[in-house]
């Protein structure tokens, strides 16, 4: 097998030199970065990313902790930041803590063991020890999606006040006034967020909330399903439901159809959040859509930053919000 000395003999140029074309080749000339480049293939030569982070004291990977690697949503971002990564000699570990903070805990802590260079996570947590532990997090950490109040890290995510305002008022233009919102967990910024731009948009116009139109389905398929039904059978049920994410709406729909209801006809629908498909769903849904592209882009160039400069790893926190895009459907009629 072919060693680093194989490679210098060839190039004619020291171990050491070697090394620092091999883990920063912008502090070699072009002229010995080529000579070395052609050794290593000459000879066949492959870099061992372990001595190399023995070496540096870090890896070449970047973290990316979120609670369901499976959610498009984090999918998008990944691969945005996988792109700009591989653009930097950096490579994406993916991990999934289930949305447990204890697991989302272990899993940090082991890739600190594994030397990561940096890390993108999505906290699942809240409380003041969860705080503590992300603050603690010795690797540059960019959070995103779910803003933790007291957590000093850098920051990127959408508006989701906005969001929640923008379906609403939409709703209210087409003559709505029993409209529904099924919600997410109370303690999620993105939750409650999306629910505060719902209630002041119905107070900006005068129109009351029905308190039983407020109902928590957890941001999951089943917990939705269940609040849908709720809102459905109701003497007097809503004219129109928005969905607080995806996985909600996409359950109410399933709702309605087997309650008999027709979409839009006899309830509108519209919800936060785009689906894998969603252009062949009947009706196609009404909805307000984060610019993932654009939060995974944030997320990669930030998380590099900070990595590979000591005035970026010396930066303030800063927070990067994005405005959502509204997507009309069919989904939504007017009353």
């Amino acid at each position: 097998m072919a060693t680093i000395r194989d490679v210098a003999k060839l190039a004619e140029v020291s171990v050491s030199t070697v090394s620092l074309a091999l883990s920063n080749p912008g502090r070699v000339s072009q002229k010995t970065l080529e000579r070395i480049r052609e050794a290593v293939q000459t000879v066949g030569y492959v870099v061992d990313p372990l001595a190399q982070s023995l070496a540096r004291g870090r890896s070449r990977m970047i973290g990316f902790v979120v609670g369901n690697v499976g959610n498009p949503f984090f999918g998008d971002i990944r691969r945005e930041l996988e792109n700009y990564a591989i653009d930097h000699d950096h490579f994406v570990l993916i991990t999934d803590s289930s949305g447990k903070p204890d697991r989302e805990r272990a899993l940090v802590e082991h890739l600190s063991g594994l030397k990561v260079a940096g890390l993108a996570l999505a906290p699942s947590g809240h409380d003041q020890a969860y705080v503590d532990f992300v603050q603690s997090i010795k690797m540059p950490t960019v959070c995103f999606d779910q803003k933790v109040a007291g957590i000093d890290r850098d920051f990127v995510g959408s508006d989701n006040r906005l969001a929640g305002a923008m379906l609403t008022e939409h709703l209210l233009q087409l003559g709505h006034r029993r409209i529904a919102f099924i919600t997410g967990p109370a303690h999620m910024h993105t939750a409650s967020e999306r629910l505060r731009g719902f209630m002041e948009t119905m107070s900006s116009a005068g129109v009351e909330v029905n308190p039983s139109f407020i109902v928590d389905g957890q941001f999951t398929r089943s917990a939705g399903y269940e609040a849908a039904m709720r809102l459905l059978v109701q003497p007097e049920r809503p004219t129109a439901i928005i969905g607080a994410n995806n996985a909600v709406a996409l359950a109410a729909l399933q709702a309605m159809q087997e309650l008999g209801f027709n979409c839009p006809d006899d309830i509108s629908l519209a919800m936060i959040d785009d689906v894998q498909w969603s252009s062949v769903i009947t009706p196609r849904i009404t909805m307000v859509i984060q610019d993932t592209l654009k939060l995974g882009g944030i997320i990669a160039r930030r998380i590099l930053h900070r990595v590979m400069s000591p005035e970026g790893a010396a930066d303030p926190a800063e927070d990067f919000v994005l405005s959502p895009k509204f997507v009309p459907g069919n989904s939504c009629k007017r009353i």
